[in-house]
């Protein structure tokens, strides 16, 4: 796939619509040509010590930060109708479906593609999680569960997956 956006979603609790990072990455004709990243006011507002713990934000980081549906409208122009790609599908498309349900927002009909699915297809490893998965393609350093860093590792694999599509 040449044309596509790649997307993650940090929470802040056990609530898909609490969605209180997002990152974007976008791969235009193979390559990476833009990019889109936001704190953003979870709903619930509130943070868990698990979730905390894996990717650091706490709710004094995100208290002054924009609603979803503001930092939505700031994206949609970057993402436009292009596929969107996670690395485990279900949890950032069901994070996006209630976000948008719990704004009352229609959703738009979002082609998604997992990386996760196409990785157990594709490879033989010990596991399937995204540092795993991109250190074997060979992309090693990033900030794992920052989601700009984690969409920015979806799309180097995606890349590798699907590289003429």
């Amino acid at each position: 796939m040449l044309d596509f956006a790649a997307i993650d979603f940090e929470t802040a609790n056990q609530y898909r619509s609490s969605v209180c990072s997002v990152g974007i990455v976008i791969y235009r004709d193979g390559k990476e040509c833009d990019s889109f990243y936001s704190l953003i006011r979870p709903a619930p507002n509130f943070y868990t010590r698990f979730t905390t713990a894996i990717h650091g934000l706490t709710r004094k980081d995100t208290d002054r930060a924009p609603d979803f549906p503001e930092v939505w409208y700031a994206a949609q122009p970057h993402i436009g109708s292009l596929p969107l790609i996670a690395h485990n599908r279900v949890f950032d498309e069901n994070c996006l479906k209630a976000v948008f349900e719990h704004y009352s927002l229609p959703y738009p009909e979002y082609r998604f593609y997992c990386t996760l699915t196409e990785s157990r297809r594709n490879f033989e490893l010990a596991n399937y999680k995204l540092d795993t998965v991109a250190a074997y393609l060979g992309y090693r350093a990033f900030d794992h569960h920052n989601a700009l860093a984690d969409a920015r590792a979806c799309a180097y694999i995606a890349a590798r997956l699907w590289p003429d599509t």
